[in-house]
């Protein structure tokens, strides 16, 4: 497989993890997070110093669609931790518990 095909595979997987995420898929967000691994490990053993103009972009395009998938994730954690919050009524949800007074 080549640098390119590797790449284009990695776009595709990043789509796949932007759709997981807009649909709350856990299990297809588990596929992407392994699809994902996989493929640096592929990218890993390939030279990075011979990149050609098709590379480049291709790169540039994987980088930032997971940047916007990252974000989305956090965006996602930080709702999740503010509902826990106010169901809990609680100052965090890693906070130490309050000691109780009699």
């Amino acid at each position: 497989m080549t640098l390119a095909d590797s790449l284009r595979q990695m776009l595709a997987v990043l789509e796949t993890e932007r759709q997981a995420l807009a649909a709350l898929d856990v299990d297809a967000l588990m596929l992407s997070a392994q699809d994902k691994q996989s493929l640096c490990g592929a990218l890993e053993g390939q030279g990075a110093g011979s990149l050609d103009a098709e590379c480049r972009t291709l790169v540039e395009a994987a980088r930032r669609k997971n940047e916007v998938n990252r974000k989305v994730r956090n965006l996602l954690a930080a709702n999740v931790a503010a509902r826990l919050q106010a169901l809990t009524a609680s100052s965090g949800t890693y906070a130490a518990p309050q000691a109780h007074r009699a």
